[in-house]
């Protein structure tokens, strides 16, 4: 990640008629501490107030602290006003990485020519930004209380998100001169996660939940549909390959909000993994085990629908 030199946006409303007196003031700046920095403004204000629902909608569904959320959005895009975010619609500053298959741009950052990711809308950014975090060298952030936006600032630092040694420090700084804790913080009775719903997962890069007891495809598709997410029972059954509207996978078997995909993730399982077979399994509770469709599961392994798999039986998937 890069930081697009954010702390301009303090000067915007500056009128200044000689560079020479602007370059004082940031060397200036820069002797000072990062929070005696940091002034109110009406551009990071503007952009909280544009994007505040946005990052709230996030943190329901992927529980990332929606401060954490906004500051970096404020950070990462100079408030909305950077290139890569007028542009690109990048708020985050996420470059392509070996998986990304969407459009791209070239710029210079932390090398020459970097690599950045191109979304259709700002909400596309948002979306995009919760899942990247899924990644394992994230992890131990969600082990975190939800809104401890101190520690979610200083994990992101030690996690590797961005270079800039203040980072984390001009993460909180910005949080607690806006108060973005208290989008955290459930002020607003609708941004409240209630405790009864499912935990969000990544698999295969695909967004999941985990079944449970008395889950019906009729009561997932409801809670989804509080969290902002739209989602019938008939996709639900489409995106899991039900064979029936009375079907409904076990509990503990993983229930996909997207369509699955035609392998396991390759950035998890090399190419020709084999999966062994446990007792009780089925040719769907391996599909739903790695995100795989099952038609191509039973492609990869040259099987046809009434093939049973056995205990100990090997299958590939990818």
């Amino acid at each position: 990640m890069s930081i697009n030199s954010s702390f301009l946006i303090d000067f915007v409303e500056l009128k200044v008629p000689h560079s020479s007196f602007l370059i004082a003031v940031l060397l200036h700046c820069f002797a000072l501490p990062a929070s005696a920095q940091l002034r109110k403004n009406a551009a990071y204000q503007a952009y909280i107030d544009k994007y505040k629902d946005l990052a709230v909608e996030q943190m329901r569904k992927y529980h990332i602290p929606a401060s954490i959320t906004l500051a970096q959005g404020l950070f990462e895009s100079g408030a909305g006003q950077s290139q890569l975010a007028k542009n690109s619609n990048n708020h985050f500053g996420i470059k392509c990485h070996s998986d990304w298959k969407g459009k791209r741009i070239y710029r210079n950052d932390d090398n020459p020519n970097d690599c950045f990711r191109v979304y259709s809308s700002v909400r596309d950014s948002y979306e995009d930004h919760s899942r990247f975090l899924q990644a394992p060298r994230y992890s131990r952030l969600f082990k975190l209380n939800p809104k401890d936006y101190k520690g979610w600032a200083k994990g992101l630092k030690a996690c590797g998100y961005a270079t800039l040694s203040t980072y984390a420090q001009r993460l909180i700084d910005v949080i607690e001169l806006y108060q973005l804790y208290q989008y955290d913080r459930g002020k607003q009775a609708t941004y409240v996660v209630p405790a009864d719903y499912h935990q969000m997962y990544l698999v295969n890069n695909l967004d999941c939940i985990i079944a449970q007891d008395g889950d019906t495809w009729e009561s997932i598709s409801a809670e989804m549909r509080q969290r902002g997410i739209r989602l019938s029972p008939r996709k639900l059954r489409k995106y899991n390959e039900a064979p029936s509207k009375d079907f409904f996978p076990a509990v503990g078997t993983h229930i996909f909000l997207q369509k699955k995909a035609k392998h396991a993730d390759k950035n998890k399982y090399p190419r020709d993994y084999w999966h062994h077979v446990q007792a009780g399994e089925s040719m769907y509770s391996v599909a739903q085990q790695y995100g795989i469709r099952l038609k191509n599961l039973y492609k990869l392994n040259f099987r046809t629908a009434d093939y049973v798999p056995e205990q100990g039986d090997l299958l590939r998937v990818r």
